[in-house]
């Protein structure tokens, strides 16, 4: 169908700096901090010790999700995810349609996460330390990709030892009880189902890999393998970090939980370990939100240069290389954000919007001819339903929120459309009045 759209030779196009381990890297920074420190909980209060379940079925989603995310990036390797995806393949308001659920849903999950920093690192001043951590942060991208990689990588190892910590304590402590994993005693197909939805907003991570795929080296041959290898190993620390929470807590203490792995700790009885792990989900939740910032910025950026947004962020600065401008306006919304908005629901609000935005991944993958590098047709057709199932399956004031900033998002884009036909009309209409001018009487 559509070719890639063609980057070279553009004065803005992003440099290619990221290779193999950085892009992996940075698509564990987002899902870890995410999934591990936040997303437990209100999983757990959802679905009880069925939370496995829904993380099974998180999974299996994420997994379709992400194998037709990687065949989209490595054809069309420019910034912008399914934005780009959806108006090469499906249309310019498909393609629309994806970027602003992905931008809104993604700018509430970079809420979450300074939030998460805040009530770890001090709590009596929670909304304060958020709003601290985006400035610093948006300062950090601004400064340029290659240094945000490095500390993400810094950020990802030391989040790996701490949850490695909380395990061995767990599971050496006496404390953890095997019965409390009895999946179906308390587990609703609606509950999981919900559950599921939650902690998919942990597994939206490896989309911040596609959304860089104009900084990515090599990006048809990186991207299809940074994806699902990022996704495994995430998947893999939260079933074993699951598990250790739900035999040490049990579902219904894990559910009330406020900071589920510090109080798993202390009820192993090793006390010096929770500050540890207070620290470690601070570093987890920055690593998150550093990488969360670049890539809605990057979706901002793609949107904005084909006028969808403001085309003043289209801008890429002269000597660091990224989308400044873009960087600047999405680390102003969330500081606001951060300052007035609460975790839980934005962590729902969130996974509504990234949830449509997959949906139009995988409807996308599924228009790829065999010599484009098709997934198996399957693959799209459960990921699309999986993503509906669960947007629809998230507490009813998500879905409603949701529902209505998308409504909003697609009314400013038929009044565009409404502008700029117009505006070509009457072009038109002059262009005609000059080169037949009425004669005169």
């Amino acid at each position: 169908m559509s070719r890639p759209p063609d980057t070279s030779g553009v004065a803005d196009e992003l440099r290619r700096r990221l290779g193999l381990f950085d892009a992996v890297v940075i698509g564990l920074g987002s899902m870890i901090g995410a999934g591990i420190f936040a997303a437990l909980a209100p999983a757990a209060h959802a679905a009880g010790s069925g939370l496995l379940l829904g993380l099974a079925v998180a999974a299996v989603v994420a997994y379709c999700n992400a194998i037709s995310s990687a065949r989209l990036a490595a054809l069309y390797p420019a910034s912008g995810g399914t934005y780009v995806y959806g108006r090469m393949r499906l249309g310019d308001f498909w393609g629309y349609l994806a970027g602003w659920g992905f931008v809104v849903g993604k700018t509430a999950s970079c809420a979450a996460m300074a939030l998460t920093i805040g009530f770890y690192a001090w709590p009596a001043h929670a909304h304060a330390v958020a709003v601290a951590a985006v400035v610093a942060l948006t300062a950090v991208n601004y400064a340029g990709i290659q240094k945000s990689a490095w500390l993400t990588r810094a950020i990802v190892a030391v989040v790996l030892a701490v949850l490695t910590a909380v395990v061995v304590a767990a599971f050496t402590s006496g404390t953890a009880v095997a019965e409390r994993l009895d999946i179906g005693a308390d587990a609703s197909i609606g509950g999981v189902l919900q559950a599921a939805g939650l902690l998919f907003f942990a597994f939206a991570g490896y989309a911040r890999i596609a959304t860089m795929g104009e900084e990515v080296r090599d990006p048809t041959r990186t991207i299809p393998r940074a994806i699902p290898l990022a996704l495994a190993i995430t998947l893999a620390v939260y079933a074993i970090v699951a598990v250790a929470a739900i035999t040490v807590l049990g579902p219904q203490r894990l559910a009330q939980a406020t900071a589920p792995l510090s109080e798993a700790v202390q009820v192993a009885g090793v006390h010096w370990l929770e500050p540890v792990v207070r620290v470690g989900a601070a570093v987890a939740a920055l690593g998150a939100l550093l990488a969360l910032i670049l890539g809605v910025s990057r979706t901002t950026l793609a949107m904005a240069r084909d006028h969808h947004l403001p085309h003043a962020l289209a801008a890429v600065h002269p000597k660091f290389k990224v989308p400044h401008r873009a960087e600047l306006a999405v680390g102003a919304v969330v500081a606001v954000l951060a300052a007035t908005a609460d975790v839980r629901g934005a962590i729902g609000f969130s996974s509504f919007g990234v949830l449509v935005y997959y949906t139009i991944a995988n409807a996308s993958a599924f228009t790829l001819g065999p010599g484009e590098g098709r997934p198996p047709r399957l693959i799209p057709v459960v990921g699309a339903i999986g993503c509906v199932v669960l947007a629809f399956a998230l507490p009813l004031s998500s879905v409603i929120s949701g529902a209505a900033v998308l409504g909003i998002g697609i009314a400013a884009y038929g009044v565009r459309r409404v502008i700029t036909r117009r505006t070509r009309q009457a072009g038109s209409g002059d262009s005609q009045q000059r080169a037949h001018p009425p004669e005169s009487g």
